[in-house]
């Protein structure tokens, strides 16, 4: 089935950007090779095993080649673009300069498409470009790597605070489309900025594959917010590969709520007494498949991390948590803690969570817990005592167990938008989002 794919890429290699870079021209190939051989991962990997892609290699997804032709409803792209926000748009996987908005950036601030940084910026692409995530990673980051048509490109300079949030909305609109991409943020000492990824689409087959490769240099802070809100019958592939300098802080919201096949994986590698929160919300109804994969590399001391991720399961739906916390000998003093809770509410709903600690060091305060249950019985009688019915119940209270997430989120422009999605699918009758 890889097959197809090949011969796809061979017919559209010469027209994605960069290809006049000879360093370009050489990791594209690599990557190339390097799909060729692996192929789609498999259950047979580990790191896969509950995740079936089979789905993806029975399909072709081809990239779009002609942004003039793309047609969709507007209110999808006004819906989800953030008042006063930089905004990048890609449609279909490419930018689209009509509808985005750079208006307000500061002048020693780089914000730019893929396609625009590798002719602008070329040098300092090679510097950054696949230095997070190696292709060995898995074959998705190596298909990634070889067909990537556009994407993002963030450099803030040094003691920079960008005030304005950054959007990359993501906007696809054929059917059977292939919309690869690939991002590169860099914040370089002392720099301050919130980037956030949008992924919405029509409800129909199409496959969304995107590396985001994040560079947070000494004492610097970046936070990136990931909102994954696509068809119903779309597949998707989101990494997420982060390298922190000492005393640097990254934050990272990841929420999943739409997609029939979706994989995130966020890994970072921590320094001296670097931090990292990693914040996660998966909503499944009918048979959506989401899987989260997590890996925190604590590879020098007095580094500090936290991660919770919650999911809401329903009807037929299979969640999946991975999580990996990995301290070197060498970093001693660590301070980590990782939690995954799940909520089914079906008998049919399934939940696989995996959390692991792999630890080398002895000086180490490192703790992990997992529950996967349902809604507390007691909880429903005591709003029914109150004059509350059933339905109106749960729904109150499942709405509170998924809103801890979103009460994290500082961007109130952005919590309007989830608080919108979780009252959609948790309706709370009278309730404003504007009150929570």
């Amino acid at each position: 089935m890889t097959s197809r794919y090949i011969a796809e890429y061979e017919k559209t290699a010469d027209l994605l950007p960069g290809q006049s870079l000879a360093w370009l021209k050489t990791l594209r190939a690599e990557a190339f090779n390097c799909f060729s051989d692996q192929g789609f991962p498999s259950l047979r990997e580990e790191e896969w095993r509950y995740t079936n892609v089979s789905a993806i290699e029975k399909k072709l997804f081809a990239p779009s080649l002609d942004l003039s032709e793309a047609v969709f409803d507007q209110a999808l792209l006004t819906e989800n673009q953030l008042e006063g926000a930089l905004t990048i748009v890609l449609i279909n996987g490419r930018f689209s300069k009509q509808h985005s908005s750079l208006e307000g950036l500061d002048k020693d601030i780089l914000v730019l498409s893929m396609a625009d940084a590798l002719e602008q910026k070329p040098e300092l692409l090679e510097r950054y470009l696949s230095k997070a995530v190696s292709n060995e990673e898995h074959s998705f980051v190596a298909f990634n790597t070889a067909w990537f048509s556009d994407g993002l490109f963030v450099h803030i300079p040094a003691k920079k605070v960008v005030d304005q949030p950054i959007q990359l909305l993501h906007v696809v609109t054929e059917t059977e489309c292939l919309a690869s991409t690939r991002n590169v943020l860099i914040a370089e000492e002392m720099a301050e900025v919130n980037v956030i990824e949008t992924f919405v689409g029509v409800d129909d087959n199409y496959l969304t594959a995107s590396v985001t490769e994040v560079f947070v240099e000494k004492n610097a802070s970046l936070s990136l917010y990931k909102v994954q809100s696509e068809g119903e019958k779309a597949y998707h592939f989101g990494g997420t590969y982060v390298k922190q300098a000492r005393d640097s802080r990254f934050n990272h919201h990841n929420f999943a709520f739409g997609g029939l096949l979706a994989r995130n994986d966020v890994h970072t590698d921590l320094d001296i007494a670097s931090e990292c929160d990693l914040n996660g919300l998966y909503l499944g109804n009918k048979r959506q498949h989401i899987d989260n994969h997590t890996r925190i590399n604590h590879l020098k001391p007095h580094a500090i991390s936290n991660e919770l991720y919650k999911g809401v399961l329903n009807q037929r739906a299979r969640g999946v948590f991975q999580g990996m916390v990995y301290v070197a000998e060498d970093a001693q003093k660590t301070d980590s803690a990782m939690n995954n809770r799940n909520l089914l509410l079906s008998n049919d709903a399934e939940a696989d969570t995996k959390p692991q600690l792999e630890i080398y060091a002895d000086d180490v305060k490192c703790a992990h817990g997992v529950t996967v249950g349902q809604l507390d019985e007691k909880s429903i009688f005591y709003l029914q005592a109150r004059c509350i019915d059933e339905e109106t119940a749960r729904n109150m209270l499942t709405f509170a167990f998924a809103n801890e997430m979103v009460d994290k989120v500082k961007l109130k422009v952005l919590k309007v938008i989830l608080l919108k999605n979780l009252l959609q699918v948790f309706p709370q009758s009278g309730i404003d989002s504007e009150w929570l």
